[in-house]
């Protein structure tokens, strides 16, 4: 069985099956269940798309995909249909990204932390931004994505699990609590980096984020300021003439590339391989201190290990608060913490 090798034609057949013997009917027949995310959106009506993706094998290849043969999802079915031209849409909207919690996030808060209801100009103008920032591809969006009703009910998500919410909690996602904390705990920077979000999306410069190419884990991609200012800081961070420019000048002033955090020097370490490297930290988050030039102080030398710890969470510590935490951690361990380089043997791990 060639999985995949389908023609418009077949899909199309496929199709009229599909509605002589109804949707019921065609996925008793064939063992599918409905679709769980994708729908194909074809002639004004939608379709399963699993199992319109794997019946439509039998009039090229005898028989039809199994359902535990292949994927519903982009890898297989979508991917496949798409090629041949159809539109898919999602059947239910996905989860809200942190992005988009952090602008409805700021509205409940500027409302005294109360929901607002879907007739509320204030409403709107989020919808538009939700909708603008399009933070999922066309296929992954139900018809009523990020509309004026789920933003609304997306408003009292947040303000239910407010510390001082009296009425009975709603069904919310984790996140939505994590992001209510953030705004209680750190309410200037947050605010900030909803207004950032806001401005860069009325000017349209925002998004894109990162490179669709560039690799990141789960953790860099729920970044605390959002993933699309998290984007923003990283491509700053990675401007590698700001970077040449920052080494040139530490080495201009005599001092060393180590670690402005643990002392750790490539170089040291790893001799000719490691001559040269070192990552560079703006040490001020995009969303503190916004959009604007950036100046060599506001750089800082950082390894691979350290630059990863203060990414890791909020709030993101300045080197000298890391090196302080560092120094405090060795101390207890009766390890002195050398600087400005760390010797090969080191208790500190070296870069990734």
């Amino acid at each position: 069985m060639n999985k995949g090798a389908i023609s418009r034609d077949d899909i199309l057949k496929t199709l009229q099956e599909y509605d002589e013997l109804g949707a019921e009917g065609f996925l008793a027949l064939y063992e599918y269940g409905e679709a769980r995310r994708y729908k194909i959106l074809h002639d004004g009506k939608e379709y399963d798309s699993k199992a319109i993706a794997g019946v439509a094998h039998k009039h090229r290849q005898g028989r039809p995909l199994a359902r535990g043969e292949f994927s519903g999802g982009l890898r297989h079915a979508v991917s496949w249909l798409k090629r041949e031209g159809f539109r898919i849409g999602a059947s239910r909207s996905p989860k809200w990204t942190r992005d988009e919690l952090i602008l409805a996030a700021d509205v409940v808060a500027r409302n005294g932390w109360r929901a607002l209801p879907a007739s509320d100009p204030r409403i709107g103008e989020l919808s538009e931004l939700l909708q603008h920032l399009a933070a999922y591809p066309p296929e992954e969006r139900a018809a009523e994505y990020r509309n004026r009703n789920g933003a609304a009910y997306k408003t009292l998500n947040i303000a239910s699990v407010h510390p001082k919410y009296l009425g009975d909690k709603t069904n919310g996602g984790q996140l939505d609590g994590e992001v209510l904390r953030d705004f209680l705990d750190r309410p200037a920077e947050m605010g900030r980096a909803a207004q950032l979000l806001r401005d860069g999306l009325r000017a349209g410069t925002l998004p894109p984020t990162l490179p669709e190419d560039d690799e990141e884990d789960d953790e860099e991609a729920s970044a605390p300021e959002g993933r699309v200012l998290y984007g923003r800081h990283r491509r700053r961070e990675r401007n590698k003439g700001l970077r040449k420019k920052k080494i040139a000048s530490v080495l201009k002033k005599g001092g060393a590339l180590a670690c402005e955090a643990c002392g750790f020097d490539f170089a040291a370490v790893y001799g000719e391989r490691g001559e040269g490297y070192i990552e560079c930290h703006h040490v001020v988050p995009l969303h503190e201190a916004g959009e604007g030039t950036t100046r060599l102080a506001d750089l800082a030398l950082i390894c691979s290990n350290c630059h990863r710890m203060i990414h890791r969470s909020a709030p993101w510590p300045t080197p000298s608060e890391l090196r302080a935490s560092i120094q405090e951690q060795l101390r207890m361990a009766g390890v002195p913490l050398p600087h400005p380089r760390v010797e090969a043997d080191s208790p500190l791990c070296v870069g990734d």
